[in-house]
């Protein structure tokens, strides 16, 4: 995980853009850059291919410049094919191969690329940006005064150049003062009808080599592992497929932990290096303030979801060498959440997933880069990777429509067998804040109460004329979120909530806890 800056002129003072740009550092710890040429780049790195200084950003050819915060999945293979062609290279970093594929293709290139990445480069003449289809790795984009754009991994670094700060669009590029769409994930030629069976084994072997090529690391490597289908399954394929023991972590409340129990069965199963780490009440609210300024958002859902992740991701950080992790983000976007039980049916759940998929980048994606980055560590993703995306949305809905009596069958019936217990396979989902212990949540909300009368209430949320606050927590959060980055709340589209118009979903709480069908769930 690493951070960069640019600002597309010279119109601002050193200071102003080294103050943003060292409030990024922590996402690139080992080696900084700042170069003043054809604009202002700045480059913090996290090395994590490639470990020494020849790996360090921008690279440069002639007049030619690129920063990447990403990794490039299969990059061997591109640069012997470009070896072959005469490129000279003076890195094992896998962003050193950007340059030459772009001279090579053009903007044709970032459809060719199987990586999750931000990045901003230079062809001797313009500046082009572009990002990963997912938004899996950050970048926000914003205008100075004098008019020209900033680029940045995150968006407290732009606070004080530009007025107006946004997220850039995953799957699209810019160039000549434009965003243009190069890959759409959501969209699929065809749908899939076939038999169940070869669904089903489609899935696993595409989430097996998108698992398989995350492993990829010259930095030691670990497993967020919460005992729930997705992060265990992500840690079970790759303990099957490397010869020794992986690193699993799992955290919860010393009081009521949902996943820990669960997290340890699934390590003794498949034989991890297991560890559990432990919050208490003090703790939740303690870090609260923290975790907002990390995160950059207000939603409710990300921020109870984010605390317990960031805690265990900053353990991770001070008490091993670990800097890679590998999570299980994005399968409920994929193949349902508690909610989508209640679609009306597979067209209504289809246009769901690809609303869920389009907006990752500002929930569970955001909060699973930022929970890690903010711990100095990188997050991979493997459910994200595009093969296993592009396959799962375009199977035919109907057969992704729970109408097996269990949420996520398709994901579940494909790892039958020995890649986990039974009941793992099969357990129901729990919702990730109250998975590491319903109190978790009922001491936030209790906080809020205590902090605001029904007076205070009424009149705070006056100030706040878009994405106005319904509840106490919510008002407690978006005054945190206001004191870092003041009028810049449309970074985020709105509150992640279940989908209002659908019989069961018209709640007031986003988490699934509220639903009428969350039964077996929480326990």
């Amino acid at each position: 995980m690493c951070s960069f800056m640019v600002y597309t002129d010279v119109d601002i003072s050193d200071e102003s853009f080294k103050k943003g740009f060292d409030r990024i550092k922590y996402r690139g710890p080992d080696m900084s850059k700042i170069i003043k040429k054809n604009g202002i780049w700045g480059f913090h790195r996290l090395a994590i291919m490639g470990l020494d200084e020849s790996g360090m950003q921008p690279f440069e050819k002639d007049e030619k410049r690129v920063v990447c915060n990403g990794e490039l999945y299969g990059f061997r293979k591109v640069k012997e094919e470009l070896i072959k062609e005469g490129y000279k290279f003076s890195s094992d970093s896998d962003c050193e191969i950007i340059l030459p594929m772009f001279e090579k293709y053009g903007v044709e290139m970032f459809k060719k690329l199987d990586a999750e990445f931000a990045c901003v480069l230079f062809d001797g003449t313009d500046f082009i940006a572009a990002r990963d289809p997912i938004g899996i790795r950050p970048m926000f984009y914003g205008y100075s005064k004098s008019n020209h754009i900033a680029f940045a991994s995150e968006a407290k670094a732009l606070v004080n150049i530009c007025d107006k700060i946004m997220p850039f669009p995953p799957g699209h590029y810019y160039k000549d003062g434009k965003f243009i769409c190069y890959y759409d994930a959501t969209k699929y030629s065809k749908y899939i009808d076939d038999d169940i069976n070869n669904i089903c084994f489609k899935i696993k072997e595409k989430l097996i080599d998108g698992v398989l090529k995350r492993l990829d690391s010259d930095a030691p490597l670990g497993f967020l592992l919460s005992g729930g289908l997705d992060s265990s399954l992500v840690c079970a394929i790759a303990q099957k497929h490397l010869d020794k023991p992986i690193k699993t972590f799992a955290i919860g409340m010393s009081k009521d932990a949902i996943d820990l129990k669960y997290a340890k069965e699934v390590a003794d199963y498949i034989g991890s290096d297991h560890t559990e780490v432990y919050m208490e009440p003090e703790d939740v609210i303690n870090i609260l303030e923290e975790v907002i300024y990390h995160l950059e958002t207000w939603d409710i859902t990300t921020i109870r979801a984010s605390i317990g992740m960031y805690m265990l991701t900053k353990w991770i950080s001070k008490n091993t060498d670990i800097k890679v992790l590998m999570t299980g983000e994005v399968s409920d976007e994929l193949f349902g959440y508690k909610y989508t039980d209640f679609a009306p049916n597979a067209k209504e759940f289809q246009k769901e997933s690809e609303k869920r998929i389009r907006e990752l980048y500002m929930y569970d994606v955001l909060r699973a880069d930022r929970c890690i980055s903010g711990a100095s560590l990188e997050g991979r993703v493997p459910f994200a990777d595009l093969e296993f995306v592009n396959y799962v949305m375009g199977i035919n809905p109907e057969i992704k429509l729970n109408k097996y009596n269990k949420g996520k069958y398709l994901l579940r019936h494909a790892f039958e067998g020995d890649y986990l217990p039974h009941d793992i396979l099969y357990r129901e989902k729990a919702a990730f804040s109250d998975a590491v212990g319903h109190s978790m949540v009922d001491y936030l909300k209790e906080y809020a109460e205590k902090k605001y009368s029904d007076d205070d209430f009424q009149k705070l949320c006056k100030k706040f004329d878009k994405h106005t606050p319904f509840t106490k927590e919510s008002l407690l959060y978006r005054e945190i979120f206001e004191k870092y980055y003041p009028n810049q709340s449309d970074m985020i589209i709105d509150y992640w909530m279940p989908n209002k118009n659908w019989d069961g979903c018209d709640v007031k709480d986003p988490s699934a806890r509220v639903l009428s069908n969350y039964g077996e769930s929480g326990k």
